[in-house]
This record gives C-alpha cells, structure tokens and sequence, in this order.
C-alpha cells in the first residue's frame, strides 16, 4: 500500500477552482451561520434539548430539567449559550419562561430530527 499522501495531478481544470471559489465565496455568510448552528447542535444534551424543542414547540427549563435528568442550573447553561448562539428565543408566561427553536432554524434542523424518528420507528 502506498503511504505517499500528497496530491499529484497533471493538469489543473482552473474553470472548476475559479468556479468553486466563487461559490464559496457567495455563500460565505451561510456557511457561517450554519457552522455556528451545527456547533451548537453539536453538544449531545443540546441537541436533546433541540430535539425536544421541535417536537414539543416549547418548553420550559423544570420541563427539560425533569425529561433529561438534569438540575435547571446545567439545563439553563445550555438554554443560554443557544440563546446567545441566535438559535433559540424565548416567551414569558408569568415568572415562567418558555422556549423554542426559532423558526428561521426549523428548516435546517427538521431533516435531522426526522433521522432520529426515523430510528424510533425501526424499534
């Protein structure tokens, strides 16, 4: 098996670089938000949180607290940085705060969440 790792062409199709650096570069500020996104996601607890989220529409932090085991303190750790992140927002009830994903999210988040029902359903 050959070890080598580098990279050997003869010919470089430049239509293709010049082409791709431009889609790139069009893009950049998606790919931007969307590497945020998926950096917040990335955190199993918060993409339970996510997914909890997207089913339910909202929830409050006793609620995810008492559905994932955790203290409010920790869970509210997680509810801040993905409210920080613009990923979540929030509604007052009383003294009781609510969230949810915002919508501009759903979009982004619902093919996943629909691999993790899918999973349910082969159960």
């Amino acid at each position: 098996m050959d070890t080598n790792q580098s990279c050997i062409r003869v010919f470089a199709d430049q239509v293709q670089i010049s082409e791709c650096k431009k889609k790139i570069g069009l893009n950049e500020k998606s790919f931007n938000q969307l590497g945020s996104l998926l950096a917040l996601a990335g955190n199993e607890v918060r993409l339970k949180i996510l997914f909890l989220l997207e089913e339910e529409k909202e929830l409050c932090p006793c609620d995810l607290s008492d559905i994932l085991g955790m203290s409010i303190p920790a869970i509210s750790q997680h509810l801040r940085k993905m409210k920080d992140g613009g990923l979540i927002e929030t509604r007052r009830s009383g003294q009781t705060i609510f969230y949810s994903i915002k919508k501009i999210h759903l979009n982004l988040l619902h093919p996943f969440f629909n691999i993790i029902n899918k999973q349910l359903e082969l159960v």
